[in-house]
């Protein structure tokens, strides 16, 4: 979201609990027997932006609760959302994390539907504020990554990545109409990629001790029908320590690299709701980023807990010139969380950060940012 999000107004309240069984509180079945087999938390969404006007929509998480990781007791989950705007924007999310042979086998997927205004400042680490330029777009994204459990704790497999981002306006005599910048019109991104990590984590909604340690490599390939072939790389290292029985402090390094002909749909994005708070999604964008960011979180009460966060991180064509710190775009700020069910680690998150040079957002999502 824009810079003076801080204005904005946002309401996500917890609307339904279902459960199939035979439990106090929930809607009873006679189909499914005595144990339960699924856990919905439905969430309805009512906000206001001024870039969106009024929002409204639904999300929620719904747990298969027979189907479990044995390693780390994790359970299978499908994440969704759906929003529209009074604007014409409309964005639908669907997220499955899903465990088979007891978590031997795990399927990460995500798919993006999504029609929005964005805007457009240029490439590079330094883009002046009066480059803002708008563009709408509709993208269609699907990434599909299947991985194998080498017990107890590392993860190898392999990723297909897709996307389609069909740009279908842009403004006259801007920099996307100059035919300087590769995808100001279409980008197909298709291709196959490998991921290894190591997850220590005691959960992935709102961890408090372990780490994550992530390498990948993601290849978009015109044999496979994309419009540009490029490679990219990442490295994700975060680190959870429990400070007393109430706090944490959890930090992340996060390293992109692109090579090749790479549209600006599918260079690093600096900003946004998780790795730099503070600075609108995109607002600086270039083929090598990293961001490194620490988040104090205190558990207030069992339901509750606060945060404060800071970070740093910025943007560059060439991967040597991040070494020489001549851009560094600093960031702070701090929120709330709230979890939805004592006995399920869903938690509602609102956020506000700060950047340089006045930028600023407002925040609020479903589990911790990282």
């Amino acid at each position: 979201m824009k810079k003076n999000l801080l204005h904005s107004l946002v309401f996500f309240i917890p609307f339904l609990l279902f459960s199939q069984g035979r439990e106090e509180g929930f809607v009873k079945t006679d189909t499914i027997g005595k144990q339960k087999k699924i856990k919905l938390i439905a969430i309805p969404i009512v906000f206001y932006t001024p870039e969106t006007q009024f929002g409204v929509g639904g999300g929620g998480q719904l747990f298969l609760l027979n189907n479990t990781n044995k390693y780390n007791q994790r359970l299978s989950n499908i994440l969704f959302s759906g929003i529209y705007t009074t604007a014409g924007q409309i964005m639908f999310n669907i997220t499955p994390q899903v465990y088979l042979g007891k978590g031997d086998y795990f399927i990460d997927a995500e798919y993006l539907f999504e029609i929005y205004p964005n805007s457009f400042w240029g490439i590079g680490p330094e883009t002046p504020e009066g480059n803002e330029e708008l563009y709408d777009q509709t993208t269609h994204k699907l990434k599909l990554s299947f991985l194998k459990r080498l017990p107890p704790d590392l993860n190898f497999g392999f990723t297909y990545n897709f996307a389609n981002h069909q740009v279908t306006e842009i403004q006259e005599g801007g920099l996307l109409d100059s035919g300087g910048i590769l995808g100001a019109d279409r980008t197909v991104i298709s291709g196959l990629g490998a991921e290894f990590n190591l997850d220590t984590r005691t959960n992935t909604s709102s961890p408090t001790d372990g780490q994550l340690f992530e390498i990948g490599a993601h290849f978009s390939s015109e044999i496979l029908g994309a419009t540009h072939s490029f490679n990219k790389f990442t490295l994700d290292l975060r680190n959870y320590e429990p400070l007393g029985e109430r706090s944490t402090l959890a930090t992340q390094i996060y390293i992109e690299n692109n090579y090749g002909d790479v549209p600006f749909q599918g260079m690093a994005f600096f900003g946004g709701s998780s790795s730099a708070r503070g600075y609108f999604y995109g607002r600086f964008l270039d083929k090598n980023m990293y961001v490194v960011q620490a988040e104090y979180r205190y558990r207030l009460k069992p339901r509750w807990s606060l945060a404060a966060f800071g970070l740093i991180g910025s943007v560059a064509g060439d991967a040597s010139d991040l070494l020489k710190f001549n851009s560094v775009k600093p960031g702070f700020g701090g929120g709330v969380r709230f979890k939805v069910l004592k006995e399920q680690n869903t938690w509602l998150r609102l956020d506000i950060g700060s950047g340089k040079d006045g930028q600023s957002g407002i925040y609020f999502g479903v589990n911790e940012a990282f």
